[in-house]
């Protein structure tokens, strides 16, 4: 095997292999129940499937336009405009990514220069850190308040500087579940009022809003609709995580950068999975209804965790259920979920991986996003804990 013949400075010197790959490889080595990463072990309805195919044989099969396929685009403005009260322009202000982490990164790469600081919020999702110090950025993070994983207002205003850039906000938020509220939304307003700071607004969990609370959208409140990119994602919404496409809303002069980068990150994205999904997402029950369908299995699998050790914390949002577990053991989290997964045969991802100190408050993260026999099996382990 060949070797590099020089030392290699990493721009990234404390990046390991992520923990999401770290625990799902564990699990399958161990034939454990991987509710670790954040996918579904059910899959989206035939007609899906179907719709890729009859565009594929109607020979969309070569590259889609850059901004993405028109169809789709026009499927998102309209979904958008009824949601959230705000037209976005179809040529100018929506493109298709492929993935959200994807979004993400060129929004980044496309405003963050060398020195500028952006703000994130820890427990924070384990992409961004990295792309805003792959742009020559520098992340300053607010520390969400615990158990509830709030903001803190005060804090936020207390780390702007003349460098700050950019904001980096995810509700409902990965991985605790919380959801930001109104008067988040209005405090953030206030607080980026008469400055050039830009938001980039991580909605990927928009639909899976639990026990009748409305998605707080930054495209709701004016004063953060003409600063953000918006992030939404097709695969969480479909169960189709391995596809890979989402989309970021923008005004068109922030579009307009981000387009620049795009196109030499990606180009564009799959056109027959584009032009299934615009017709798919026609049955505005398959987003709206989403809610529903993941209460039902957020309440079922606490249901499973009761007569446990486990101390379930609030879910307001997303698929992810957080727990706290010293009840069961003082262990390092990272060492808890290892044996959890190699003795008790469920694998979950902890908390301290979400904070660049190691922060550890005994907390873990399930994904509940599972058949119901699955979270009955994993419901069963976890009770012998």
């Amino acid at each position: 095997m060949p070797t590099f013949p020089a030392p290699i400075e990493s721009r990234l010197p404390w990046v390991g292999t992520t923990i999401f790959s770290v625990m799902s490889r564990l699990a399958a080595q161990h034939g454990a129940l991987n509710l670790s990463q954040g996918f579904p072990d059910f899959s989206a309805p035939q007609a899906l499937f179907d719709l890729v195919a009859k565009h594929m044989h109607a020979g969309a099969n070569q590259y889609a336009l850059m901004a993405g396929a028109l169809p789709l685009r026009e499927a998102i403005a309209e979904k958008v405009a009824v949601l959230y009260g705000l037209t976005f322009d179809v040529e100018q202000e929506i493109t298709v990514t492929a993935g959200a982490t994807q979004a993400i990164f060129t929004a980044v790469a496309a405003l963050v220069r060398p020195g500028d600081e952006v703000i994130v919020f820890e427990p924070v999702y384990d992409s961004y850190v990295p792309s805003i110090e792959l742009n020559g950025g520098r992340a300053v993070f607010a520390r969400l308040t615990f158990p509830a994983y709030r903001p803190d207002w005060q804090q936020v205003r207390a780390l702007l500087t003349p460098k700050t850039r950019m904001i980096i906000l995810n509700t409902p938020h990965n991985p605790s579940g919380a959801v930001w509220e109104a008067a988040d939304m209005q405090a953030l307003e206030a607080l980026v009022r008469g400055t050039n700071i830009v938001i980039v607004a991580d909605e990927v969990y928009e639909h899976i809003v639990f026990d009748n609370r409305r998605h707080e959208s930054v495209v709701r409140y004016p004063g953060l609709a003409e600063r953000s990119f918006v992030v939404s994602s097709f695969g969480k919404t479909y169960h189709v995580t391995g596809w890979k496409i989402a989309y970021c809303l923008a005004p068109r002069e922030l579009m307009a950068e981000f387009r620049k980068a795009h196109q030499f990150v990606v180009f564009c994205v799959n056109q027959p999975m584009q032009l299934a999904l615009a017709e798919f997402m026609q049955d505005k029950e398959r987003y709206l209804g989403l809610a529903d369908f993941y209460q039902a299995k957020r309440d079922f699998f606490r249901k499973q965790l009761e007569g446990s050790r486990f101390e379930l914390l609030p879910c307001a949002g997303t698929y992810f259920q957080s727990v706290r577990y010293d009840a069961i053991t003082d262990e390092p989290d990272r060492a808890f979920v290892e044996r959890l997964t190699r003795e008790h045969g469920v694998a979950a991802i902890p908390f301290s991986a979400f904070y660049r100190d190691g922060r550890d408050d005994k907390v873990i993260r399930f994904c509940f996003a599972k058949n119901e026999a699955t979270l009955a099996r994993a419901g069963e382990k976890l009770r012998a804990v």
